[in-house]
């Protein structure tokens, strides 16, 4: 296996795909269509700061894992730091190759409100088979957001750069969200295949009566059976249902606890305990908190 290569600034990305020196030293928007990308199969990277990413082509296949995902479609992926890709090679010239990176170290947003929000900007930990599928129109306005920031970059730096370029990633991640919305609502019957898929695994692992020895199933656990990433997973449920993945092992816990109380004698810290609790009153404190009473007080009720 090749050794990771650790991409730690954003001058460093310039240099790997050779394109001249940079003009900011926390961000860059890199032009794919004039980069030779021809990259030895099997290289790995890890990169030190986000990638946003769009092609409308493939030179290189993309894999996290053993994801594979190529950029024929016109797709963009978001990448966080710190996530190793592995290229492969898959080179094609086309007439209308058309492509660009975004680049930003997170020391460019650490004291501004787009570095509180970076957290709930959850693609960017979807894998790569998850990416943002695109229509021309939304292609055009990510381009637009893109020309912007590259446009301020060839500015002379003063005192209102930071706040413009910032504003204007925020303004890309914003419709980024959007976007993924609508697609999740587009592919509404395999999300709902999905959903159907994440309850009945959910069931049958509560029906194994394995909880004890084994404690809840987790939010990775779903994910790895359904094929997704746990993030990916989180946001589809959340769409689809109003509940997260979590939210579902919750309920069905929940569900379980009170079918045990309402029909055995077994006290309150035997019941936590069968469940996966280690202590009684985590689960209590749990129990109240979706049903506003505590685990005695509904079966006295």
């Amino acid at each position: 296996m090749k050794p990771i290569i650790n991409l730690k600034s954003i001058s460093e990305i310039n240099k790997f795909v050779q394109q001249g020196n940079i003009n900011h030293p926390l961000v860059a928007v890199i032009d794919f269509s004039k980069v030779d990308e021809y990259v030895e199969e099997g290289t790995r990277i890890c990169c030190d700061f986000y990638s946003i990413m769009f092609k409308n082509y493939c030179a290189n296949g993309l894999r996290y894992g053993k994801q594979t995902y190529d950029f024929q479609e016109g797709s963009l992926i978001c990448i966080a730091p710190k996530q190793t890709m592995t290229m492969d090679n898959e080179i094609e010239k086309r007439d209308d190759m058309m492509g660009w990176g975004l680049f930003f170290h997170p020391d460019l947003i650490r004291n501004t409100s787009l570095g509180l929000k970076m957290k709930e900007y959850t693609f960017f930990s979807y894998e790569t088979s998850e990416a943002l599928h695109l229509s021309e129109k939304e292609k055009q306005i990510l381009y637009d957001c893109i020309l912007k920031i590259q446009n301020e970059l060839q500015e002379n730096i003063d005192n209102h750069s930071q706040t413009l370029i910032v504003s204007n990633i925020e303004l890309l991640l914003n419709y980024c969200s959007r976007y993924y919305g609508r697609q999740f609502i587009t592919r509404k019957n395999s999300n709902r295949d999905i959903v159907t898929k994440v309850e009945e695994l959910i069931k049958e692992y509560f029906n194994k009566n394995v909880l004890k020895k084994n404690g809840l199933p987790t939010v990775k656990y779903l994910a790895d059976a359904v094929h997704l990433s746990p993030n990916y997973l989180t946001d589809l449920l959340k769409k689809e249902t109003g509940m997260n993945a979590q939210d579902h092992i919750h309920y069905a816990l929940i569900e379980e606890a009170k079918s045990i109380l309402m029909n055995t004698n077994s006290s309150v810290g035997e019941i936590a305990y069968s469940l996966g609790f280690e202590y009684p009153q985590y689960f209590s404190k749990l129990f109240k908190t979706k049903t506003g009473k505590t685990p005695k007080e509904y079966r006295n009720s």
